[in-house]
C-alpha cells in the first residue's frame, strides 16, 4: 500500500512567514550603501592575505600601561596590521594620545572598542559615571534609558571609540552570578528587553555600533568565567523563551554586534564542556542562520581561563573563526592565533569565502563609523566633554526615578507629622553615609546613633520613635560585596521590634533576600548603589521631596517580588536638584557666585549664605566667607543667622494669618479691640491693615535702650541692668548682662504714648509688631517664640529656626553680627541684634529669629505654594492671597499685609524684573528673602554685614541683594 505524506499547507506558510519576519536586515549597512560596498570592495582587494587575516584581532591596550607594554601594543599594530584595539584602564587624555598613535600606525583604520556598560569610568579614571544596570532596571519610562544609552555613545565616540560592549542584556535569574548581577537589567525578560532596545537604540543614534552580550545567556550561574567555564543547564526550549528573548527583538531592530560568551550548553551543544564560543552549532547554526544575524559576531576575551584551557594558544582561535566568530576579542597570543588561521586558508580549511564574510563584515563596520574619512581624536577640552553637565541633570534624573519603595506599612513613608517625630540614623555597611545624613538632615532634626553592641544601641535609641537604617557598601565596581553581615541582621530584626523602622538599602536588592524576615520593618526602600546622588535622592523620597517611581527589576525576598513598586507620593517639601532641571543655567548662576564672592573680597560682608530654588527644588544652597574678617570658622550650610526684619514675615505674620483665618480677628479689626487698654490712646482705631501696610502713622522707630543709659558715660544704668539673673532682673539682654523684667511693660507704654506722624503716608515701622506681639501673647498665654516652633517651624521641619538660638545650639553655629560698642559692649552672638527685641528677652514681633537659608526657603515656599507644604495645610489659599495683596498702591504704597511688595517706581525692595504678585522683605543684618509665584521663584540672602560694625552699609548701597537677584531671572532659560 502506497502512503501518501500529507503537506500542511497552513503550517507551511506559517513557517515560512515566520522565516520571513525573522529575516534581519544588515546592521552594518551605511546610508550610502554603494559608497560603502565599492570601498570596503577596494580594500579588501588591496589586502594580502596576512592583513586580511589580521583585520580578525582585536588587541588589548592599556593608556595607563608601561613602555614596555605600548610597544608590544605598538608592534602588533605595525607587524600584523590588526583590525581593532579594545581600551582598558586609563585616562581620557592619555587614552586619546595612545589611540591616535596607534592609528597613525595602521594602513587600515582600526576599530576602537571599549567595555562602558556604565560610560568610561568602567575603565578609565576621571570620567562620568552612570548608573549601573540594575537601577537602569528599576526605571519605568524608558525614554529615559534611550537618553542614557546615546549620551554614552557620545562619550564613547568623542574619546574615538567606535564599539561599546554593551548593553549587557543577561537575564539575571540567578542571585549568586558573581559577573552579571549588578551589570544586567534584571530578571524580567520584557522588562530587560525594553531597557536594553532603549539603551542600544539611543547609543546607537550616537554613531557607536552597540554590542549584546553574552549570547547565548550568562545570566543564570553561578560561576565566574574569567576562572573556569560556567555551566547553563537548560533546555533548548527555556533558552529559546528566556536568554535568547531579547536578543531576538534586538537582531530586529538593528543592533550591530553581538559578544559570544565562554559558556557550556549543553541544551545547544552536544559535546560535553565544550565552550559556546568555539561552538559551530551555537554561533553560526543557532546565532548566523536560525537567528539570522548579520552583524558583527565577537568572541568574549580568548586569555580567559573558560576557554584558553581548551586548546593551546592559537588553536583557540582558530576554532572560534570555524565556528562563526567574526572578531576574535583579545588573544593569548595574537601571533601564534594569526599564524594558525593562515596556515588553515593556505591548506584548504579556511576558505577565501569564509574569510572574505568576516573581513569585509569588519569593513562594513569600518565604513559605517566613518574610519573610511578617518580624523585623530581632538584633545581639546576632553575631559570638560566627558564631564558635560547634561550628564549630570540625565544621572539624577535617572535615580530620581529608580528609586524603590518595596514596603510601606501604615503609611509611614513619606515622614509626616515632623512635630510628632523623633527620628535616628543608623548606618550599617562599611561605607559612607554622610551624604544621606546630610540630606535627611534638610528636612528636619535626625540624629545618628551608634553603639558597639546592641543592648547600648537599643538605650541609646529609647527617646526616639522612628529610626531609619541606611546600609551602605562601596558601590565603586558592580562586585563589590553587598550583603547585611549576621550581626546586622540581629540588630535590624530587635529594631524592627521595638521601634517603627525604616530601611534603605544603598546595594543591590539582593542584599534583602538574607533577611528572614521583613514583618517588623514598616518602611524598605532600594537606591540600587551607595553614591552621594541616591543617598541624596532616596533622603528626600523619605521626606516627600521626591515621588518613589521604581519597579523592582529582580525578586528580593520571598515577599518581594520581581515588579514590585509601591507608589509614594511627594508632599511638596523643598526637593534639591541642579538648575537644568527647573529650567535654569547652571553657567547663568556663576554670575551670582561671583557677585557672592565680591561681597566677601570686597569687605560688603564677612560671610553669607544664598539659597534658590525654582518649581520647589533648592538648585543652588551656597556658603560664602567667614563667620568674621580674618576668622578661622568658614560659613556652613547650617550656621544661623540673625534674621532682623525678616521676623516679621517668618514669625508674627503666620500667626496673625492663623488667627484671621480663623476669624479672631480681621484686616479691619483695630487695635483698640485687640489691646482694651489702648482704647483711650491714639492708637485706638488704627486697623490691622494699616497697621501691617505701614499705613498707620506710626512712627518709624525709638531707640528704647538710649534712656536705660547714663547720659554721661554712655554705659548701661544698674538701675536696670544686672550682671547676675536675679528675680528682678530676670531678663537677659546678651552675655552677663539682664534687663529688669518691667522694663518690658516700660516699652510698651512708650508705644501706646508715643505720637503719631502728622500725615498719612507709606512709612515703615517697627512699632506696630510690637503691638502685635503683644496681642498674640495675651491671646495665646504664650510667648511668640513658643507660639512659632508650635504652629509653624517643627511641622515644617525648620529646627534651625528660633528665637534665642543659645538655648538649642553651639554659640560656634551662631553668625555673629556685631561688635556692640554703644550699648551692650561685647561681640553680639546669639543674641538678637536689634536693641529694642533684646530688650525684650531676644523675642520681638520685628526680630530675633534666627535661621537658615535653607529653613528661610521651606517657610517661603509654603507661601508659595498657598500654604500646603508636607503634607499639611498651613493655610488656606485665600488666606495667602489676601495678605499678598497690596491694599494701597493707589496712594503709591506698595506694601502688602505684612509682606513687602515690588516697587511701583523704578526703586525699591526688588530688581525690578520680578512680577508683581512676588513678595518677601529685607532685614538690617543683610538679610533677604523673596518669592515669585508666577516663576515658582524663592531666594533667600543670609549675612552678616553690620560685623564688625552696622556703619558699614557697603552690602546696602551697592544694591548687591537685588543684582543676584536680577542674575537669578537672567538664568532661566524656559
Amino acid at each position: 500500500m502506497i502512503i501518501k505524506k500529507r503537506f500542511n499547507v497552513p503550517f507551511f506558510i506559517f513557517i515560512l512567514l515566520l522565516n520571513v519576519s525573522l529575516a534581519q536586515t544588515d546592521p552594518l549597512l551605511a546610508p550610502d550603501t554603494n559608497a560603502q560596498r565599492q570601498w570596503v570592495d577596494s580594500v579588501y582587494n588591496g589586502m594580502t592575505v596576512e592583513e586580511k587575516v589580521g583585520q580578525l584581532f582585536m588587541i588589548r591596550a592599556y593608556s595607563n600601561g608601561n613602555q614596555k607594554h605600548v610597544e608590544e601594543v605598538e608592534r602588533l599594530v605595525k607587524d600584523y596590521q590588526v583590525g581593532g584595539v579594545i581600551f582598558s584602564k586609563g585616562a581620557p587624555y592619555k587614552q586619546a594620545l595612545l589611540n591616535n598613535k596607534l592609528q597613525a600606525l595602521s594602513k587600515t583604520k582600526m576599530l576602537m572598542a571599549m567595555d562602558a556598560e556604565w560610560g568610561l569610568a568602567m575603565r578609565l579614571d576621571s570620567t562620568f559615571a552612570y548608573p549601573y544596570n540594575m537601577m537602569l532596571g528599576a526605571v519605568a519610562d524608558d525614554k529615559i534609558i534611550e537618553k542614557v544609552g546615546r549620551r554614552i555613545g557620545e562619550h564613547t565616540k568623542r574619546l574615538g571609540m567606535h564599539i561599546n560592549f554593551a548593553p549587557d542584556i543577561d537575564i539575571n535569574t540567578n542571585p549568586e552570578n558573581p559577573i552579571i548581577g549588578n551589570r544586567s537589567f534584571g530578571e524580567d525578560r520584557d522588562n530587560v528587553t525594553r531597557k536594553a532596545l532603549a539603551f542600544t537604540k539611543g547609543m546607537q543614534s550616537a554613531g557607536v555600533l552597540a554590542n549584546a552580550k553574552h549570547f547565548p545567556g550568562h545570566g543564570d550561574t553561578e560561576s565566574d568565567s574569567h576562572k573556569t567555564l560556567p555551566t547553563i543547564s537548560f533546555s533548548k526550549e527555556r533558552i529559546d523563551s528566556i536568554e535568547l528573548y531579547p536578543y531576538k527583538k534586538l537582531f530586529s531592530e538593528g543592533l550591530a554586534s553581538v559578544m559570544v560568551a565562554h559558556l557550556n550548553v549543553p541544551g545547544l551543544e552536544s559535546r560535553s564542556n565544550f565552550p559556546s564560543t568555539l561552538s559551530k552549532t551555537i554561533v553560526t547554526e543557532l546565532l548566523k542562520e536560525r537567528l539570522m544575524f548579520k552583524g558583527l559576531i565577537f568572541t568574549d576575551a580568548m586569555e580567559m581561563k573558560g576557554v584558553a584551557n581548551h586548546a593551546d594558544p592559537g588553536e583557540v582561535d582558530l576554532m572560534a573563526f570555524l565556528a562563526g566568530n567574526d572578531v576574535l576579542l583579545i588573544s593569548a597570543n595574537t601571533p601564534r592565533a594569526i599564524e594558525k588561521i593562515i596556515s588553515a586558508y593556505n591548506n584548504g580549511t579556511i576558505t577565501e569565502e569564509r574569510l572574505e564574510h568576516s573581513v569585509k563584515k569588519i569593513l562594513k563596520a569600518k565604513y559605517k563609523v566613518g574610519l573610511y574619512n578617518y580624523t585623530d581624536v581632538d584633545t581639546k577640552n576632553l575631559d570638560a566633554d566627558l564631564n558635560a553637565l547634561d550628564d549630570y541633570v540625565l544621572r539624577e534624573e535617572v535615580v530620581e526615578n529608580a528609586i524603590t519603595v518595596v514596603q510601606n506599612k501604615y503609611g509611614i513613608l513619606p515622614v509626616k507629622n515632623l512635630e510628632k517625630k523623633k527620628i535616628a540614623y543608623v548606618k550599617f555597611g562599611d561605607d559612607s553615609g554622610a551624604a544621606f545624613l546630610q540630606s535627611m538632615q534638610k528636612y528636619t532634626q535626625v540624629d545618628q546613633v551608634s553603639a558597639d553592641n546592641l543592648a547600648d544601641l537599643i538605650k541609646k535609641l529609647e527617646p526616639y520613635n522612628t529610626v531609619i537604617v541606611g546600609l551602605h557598601k562601596s558601590d565603586a565596581s558592580p562586585w563589590k560585596a553587598y550583603k547585611f553581615t549576621d550581626k546586622e541582621k540581629v540588630w535590624l530584626y530587635e529594631l524592627g521590634r521595638v521601634k517603627d523602622v525604616i530601611l534603605d538599602v544603598f546595594v543591590k536588592p539582593y542584599a534583602l533576600l538574607d533577611l528572614q524576615t521583613i514583618t517588623n520593618i514598616e518602611g524598605i526602600i532600594v537606591s540600587y548603589q551607595n553614591n552621594t546622588v541616591a543617598q541624596d535622592k532616596s533622603a528626600q523620597v523619605i521626606f516627600g521631596g521626591l515621588s518613589a517611581k521604581g519597579i523592582l527589576p529582580v525578586t528580593s525576598n520571598n515577599e518581594l517580588p520581581v515588579g514590585i513598586s509601591v507608589s509614594v507620593n511627594n508632599i511638596k517639601r523643598l526637593q534639591y536638584g541642579l538648575p537644568e532641571s527647573v529650567g535654569m543655567s547652571t553657567e547663568g548662576l556663576k554670575k551670582v557666585d561671583s557677585m557672592a564672592q565680591l561681597t566677601i573680597k570686597s569687605g560688603m560682608a564677612p560671610g553669607l549664605q544664598l539659597l534658590i530654588a525654582r518649581k520647589g527644588r533648592v538648585v543652588y544652597n551656597k556658603s560664602y566667607g567667614r563667620h568674621i574678617y580674618g576668622g578661622e570658622r568658614k560659613v556652613q550650610e547650617t550656621d544661623l543667622y540673625d534674621l532682623a526684619s525678616l521676623t516679621k514675615i517668618l514669625a508674627t505674620l503666620p500667626v496673625v494669618m492663623r488667627l484671621e483665618e480663623d476669624g479672631v480677628i480681621d484686616f479691619n479689626t483695630r487695635l483698640g479691640q485687640m489691646l482694651p487698654d489702648l482704647q483711650n490712646s491714639n492708637k485706638a482705631d488704627l486697623s490691622l491693615l494699616k497697621v501691617l501696610s505701614h499705613y498707620a502713622r506710626l512712627k518709624p522707630w525709638i531707640p528704647f535702650y538710649i534712656s536705660t543709659l547714663d547720659s554721661a558715660t554712655k554705659k548701661p544704668m544698674p538701675k536696670y541692668y544686672s550682671r547676675e539673673k536675679t528675680d528682678k532682673y530676670a531678663v537677659k539682654v546678651a552675655d552677663n548682662m539682664y534687663i529688669r523684667k518691667d522694663l518690658k511693660d516700660s516699652i510698651y507704654k512708650e508705644i501706646k504714648d508715643s505720637d503719631l506722624l502728622s500725615r498719612l503716608q507709606y512709612r515703615y515701622s517697627d512699632l506696630g509688631y510690637f503691638i502685635i506681639k503683644k496681642y498674640i501673647e495675651d491671646h495665646y498665654k504664650n510667648s511668640l517664640s513658643e507660639i512659632t516652633q508650635e504652629q509653624l517651624y517643627k511641622p515644617l521641619g525648620a529646627f534651625h529656626t528660633t528665637f534665642n538660638p543659645l538655648t538649642k545650639f553651639r554659640k560656634g553655629d551662631i553668625v555673629p553680627s556685631e561688635i556692640d560698642d554703644y550699648f551692650r559692649d561685647q561681640t553680639i552672638q546669639g543674641y538678637v541684634h536689634d536693641m529694642g527685641a533684646a530688650m525684650q528677652g531676644g523675642v520681638g514681633g520685628h526680630a530675633g529669629l534666627f535661621s537658615t537659608a535653607n529653613d528661610v526657603a521651606k517657610i517661603m515656599q509654603m507661601y508659595l505654594q498657598k500654604g500646603y507644604y508636607g503634607g499639611k495645610n498651613f493655610f488656606k489659599p485665600s488666606t495667602i492671597d489676601r495678605f499678598n495683596t497690596c491694599y494701597f498702591c493707589p496712594e503709591d504704597n506698595r506694601r502688602g499685609v505684612g509682606f513687602d511688595k515690588p516697587q511701583l517706581g523704578k526703586s525699591g525692595p526688588t530688581c525690578g524684573c520680578v512680577s508683581m504678585t512676588s513678595f518677601g522683605h529685607s532685614g538690617f543684618t543683610g538679610t533677604y528673602t523673596w518669592a515669585d509665584p508666577e516663576q515658582e521663584l524663592v531666594y533667600v540672602f543670609l549675612s552678616n554685614r553690620t560685623y564688625p560694625t552696622m556703619e558699614n552699609r557697603k552690602l546696602i548701597t551697592e544694591g548687591v541683594r537685588t543684582i543676584i537677584q536680577e542674575y537669578i531671572y537672567d538664568s532661566i532659560i524656559e
